[in-house]
């Protein structure tokens, strides 16, 4: 597998630091064989790099795989755990498609997103409408498992005035992820490039993008492959359910069982990440 690595121009002035796997045999021969590329979005708190073993199940089918660090996340600029709104966020996914659009002209492209990557590629397909072959939607922040109270998200929304950048620990621990067994896992504990910050305004950001997601998810042009764990300790998986009731057809729901947040890291990675291959091979 060949890895490149460079930054893009985000907005409100970001850059945003880009990674991209191949297979070494797309490169020698110019890359005739990659079939479909794949836009990677992380979850919050983590980078990109901690999908490698993903990658390299997916440009041995055939994928490339583009993998941006968000805003506040591993290599990119900006206060660690913080979002400038949800608007901006989704435009930086465009700017990443348009990347690959650039360097893999013609060839088709999926957009996949884990917990907040989840939301933002939910969001980032619905507000821009980008054309993609189609979206994959894992364990997303829609709701979280356990949500806040009324009376907190009021003073949440009070507060944010003040100091939008206030920063708190997320409070994650990594047996909350996923079950260990599985390999090629990169642990969150140690990584330096990892966090466990958020700022309110995030949180507030994310919430809210995820009840809009919710409302209009009815309005989503792409296909959506959604898989949650049931036993997920972190997002909500009835949020999942939900959308996927109303999608019908359009949306494959994966429910897996006893599976936890970061299912291409959980006991039934190898699994998860076959049912992703098929689905991308089933849409081309």
């Amino acid at each position: 597998m060949k890895r490149s690595e460079w930054h893009l121009n985000g907005m409100e002035g970001s850059r945003l630091y880009v990674r991209e796997w191949v297979a070494d045999s797309d490169v020698s021969s110019g890359a005739p064989a990659i079939r479909a590329v794949v836009c990677l979005l992380h979850g919050m708190g983590e980078h990109g790099e901690r999908y490698a073993h993903v990658a390299e199940r997916l440009t041995a089918a055939g994928y490339a795989v583009l993998a941006m660090d968000q805003e506040g996340h591993g290599k990119t600029e900006g206060k660690r755990g913080h979002m400038s709104s949800i608007e901006a966020t989704a435009a930086n996914v465009g700017i990443l498609l348009a990347a690959a659009a650039e360097r893999h002209a013609g060839i088709p492209r999926f957009l996949y997103g884990h917990s907040m990557g989840g939301n933002v590629a939910l969001n980032a397909a619905l507000r821009l409408k980008p054309d993609v072959q189609g979206v994959i939607a894992a364990s997303p922040w829609l709701k979280l498992a356990l949500s806040p109270s009324a009376i907190q998200l009021w003073l949440g929304k009070m507060l944010v005035r003040l100091s939008p950048g206030l920063s708190q620990s997320t409070g994650l621990k990594e047996s909350q992820l996923y079950r260990p067994g599985s390999a090629g896992v990169s642990p969150i504990e140690g990584d330096r490039l990892s966090h466990k910050r958020i700022t309110l305004r995030t949180f507030l950001n994310i919430d809210a993008a995820g009840d809009w997601a919710i409302r209009h998810i009815e309005q989503l042009e792409a296909p959506l492959l959604l898989l949650h764990g049931n036993a997920d300790l972190v997002t909500s998986y009835d949020a999942s359910a939900q959308i996927a009731a109303v999608l019908g057809d359009r949306c494959q729901f994966v429910s897996v069982e006893g599976g936890y947040h970061e299912l291409h890291n959980d006991l039934e990675s190898e699994r998860v990440i076959a049912i992703i291959i098929d689905w991308m091979n089933q849409q081309l």
